[in-house]
């Protein structure tokens, strides 16, 4: 393959990811509002298209639509930046994450992957945490004293629980001993739900750690104090209309899906089967194909759908509430989770 040839192939897989990443976002957000509607006793969007499925098309051409306002006080250049910042790195985040199998095309590329990196996992915390200078620099620049709280909130947020995430994610990496996301994925392969890091693996504490440090991560209720209408009218976004209000949400609703996608990597086995090889690989060279991507969708929509199901159930927490519980409960318990893990992986042999 001749460097031009390579160089299309990277731009054809990087639209291809971005296209479906935005739509994924769009769906999201119809998804959100749907199950929010059944949980709270009413329909939701039913107007545009059937079953309202054409909502989020005209959600976006009204965002892009409506009148920017940009206040007279703010610090444009950094006001500018904040939400492309974000929205950046909720899609840049998704370039190492493996789809499917290690199926190779053209010139050995993986057909499913952008990029495989060896250090994917870091590459994606490492991405993340950038994203929070968007709602930083979005509530400084905006010269507003809500919005300013809210940023402030959301970096003292970060902080707190991008350490108990990290932690978690420790025993994961001791198991697998790499972390290449791929790597991880076939650690868990061999007998379906059995070998999953969730049961077989034993972290389902590492999974229940990562589970709430990614509602606070992502800025998600209950923890979605950076926000808080009650208190900060509208947090970091406040000063924010039109296109650069959608983005933040866009960036929002992006970055849950990574998490999705990271969960599924992690402790759910990946693109694999939940009944392993239990059912025989189907003949059709299509359909064997694209099998893994399904499971691999399958399972992302599980965590996106507890994302709403969480919302529409619990009741947003006090802030103090929220740092207590990331300090004095997740990061102790994610340190006893490594401790544990490191025990049990040294009495494997032993055992043996």
């Amino acid at each position: 393959m001749t460097i031009l040839q390579f160089f299309l192939w990277s731009l054809l897989k990087i639209a291809v990811v971005t296209v479906v990443m935005l739509l994924g976002i769009a769906y999201t957000v119809l998804l959100e509002r749907k199950l929010v509607g059944r949980i709270q006793n009413r329909w939701g969007p039913t107007r545009v298209g059937p079953f309202g499925l054409l909502q989020p098309l005209v959600d976006g051409a009204k965002s892009f639509l409506k009148e920017d306002i940009i206040p007279t006080g703010v610090y444009k250049p950094l006001y500018i930046l904040a939400p492309i910042l974000s929205l950046g790195c909720a899609l840049i985040s998704i370039g190492v994450v493996p789809f499917g199998e290690p199926n190779v095309g053209p010139g050995g590329m993986h057909l499913f992957q952008i990029a495989d990196v060896n250090i994917g996992l870091l590459v994606i915390l490492g991405i993340t945490s950038i994203g929070v200078y968007g709602i930083a620099l979005a509530g400084w620049s905006s010269n507003n004293k809500y919005s300013l709280l809210g940023s402030l909130r959301s970096s003292a947020q970060l902080v707190s629980y991008e350490l108990a995430l990290g932690l978690s994610l420790v025993g994961v990496v001791m198991r697998a001993g790499s972390l290449n996301l791929r790597v991880i994925v076939e650690s868990q392969s061999s007998k379906g739900m059995a070998t999953w890091n969730l049961f077989g693996g034993f972290q389902f504490v590492a999974f229940f750690i990562y589970l709430m440090a990614a509602y606070a991560e992502t800025n998600r209720s209950p923890f979605d104090l950076p926000e808080a209408e009650s208190e900060l009218t509208g947090g970091y976004h406040t000063e924010y209309s039109s296109m650069k209000f959608a983005m933040f949400f866009m960036s929002e609703y992006g970055n849950m899906i990574t998490v999705g996608c990271v969960a599924t990597l992690l402790f759910l086995g990946g693109w694999t089967s939940p009944l392993g090889e239990l059912i025989p690989a189907p003949q059709n060279i299509f359909v064997h194909a694209l099998m893994p991507i399904f499971w691999f969708v399958l399972k992302v929509f599980s965590f996106l759908f507890l994302y709403v199901w969480v919302r529409g159930t619990l009741p947003r927490f006090r802030y103090d509430q929220l740092m207590n519980f990331g300090w004095r409960y997740l990061v102790p318990l994610a340190i006893l989770n490594i401790v544990a893990t490191s025990l049990w992986l040294a009495y494997q042999p032993l055992h043996r």
